[in-house]
């Protein structure tokens, strides 16, 4: 018969059942009288981490969900799907991999406008959050990603946002994104050549007035050389 859980586990336990949201550690510390909860939510995921459901921490919010194998037993047959589109793809991941960010340095990255909409939209889904003003004239509100965003997502923290290897391995990298890194590399490349021409052309304009200041200095020598007949 395994051991029964000490009574701040019982409690932290039904702290967790009767949140209407996930909580932070120290939400259910001052919950529970200050109480030391750290080793008590640890033992909690060791029993149920092979249960129906388990608990999870999401953002440093800790919260029950059900366990990711059985999740397709509880889904409904009729689904409502939410798509994003494009620029709302785009405009979320460097949100989450810039923040906090303002809408103009959002712009600065993807190379075009983002509507306001854009952002209403991922704000809507809970996603992303304004998360105050960069400190710069205008003081442009920045964003930056919500607990739900990486709840949804299944990650614990943003440090687990897959890398650039790992989106090219999982094929989530359009051909087009492909495309337009080549013609940047050719941009680069065409800015670097003119760079290089207008090097040379400005080389030889200095030349060129080297040579004219030498002609002038040896013209004034020989004026002072030659003696003036009026004299």
């Amino acid at each position: 018969m395994s051991e029964k859980p000490s009574d701040l586990v019982r409690a932290v336990e039904a702290c967790l059942f009767a949140a209407e949201e996930p909580m932070t550690r120290e939400q259910i510390s001052a919950h529970l009288g200050d109480a030391d909860v750290k080793d008590a939510l640890a033992t909690l995921q060791d029993i149920y981490s092979d249960r129906g459901i388990i608990l999870v921490e999401r953002g440093k919010r800790w919260q029950f969900q059900t366990a990711p194998d059985l999740a397709h037993l509880l889904r409904r047959e009729k689904e409502q799907v939410r798509r994003l589109s494009r620029a709302a793809t785009e405009v979320l991941a460097i949100i989450a991999y810039h923040e906090p960010v303002s809408r103009a340095e959002i712009e600065a990255i993807r190379g075009v406008q983002t509507s306001g909409g854009t952002l209403d939209v991922l704000m809507e889904a809970g996603w992303v959050r304004a998360a105050g003003r960069r400190e710069v004239p205008g003081r442009p509100v920045i964003y930056a990603t919500t607990p739900d965003f990486l709840g949804h997502f299944g990650l614990e923290s943003r440090k687990d946002l897959p890398g650039l290897a790992e989106l090219k391995a999982a094929g989530l990298l359009d051909p087009v994104d492909d495309a337009y890194d080549d013609m940047v590399a050719k941009k680069e490349e065409q800015l670097a050549a003119e760079q290089a021409a207008d090097a040379e052309e400005a080389a030889e304009n200095d030349e060129m007035n080297e040579e004219f200041s030498d002609e002038d200095s040896a013209e004034e020598t020989a004026a002072l050389e030659t003696p003036d007949e009026k004299a």
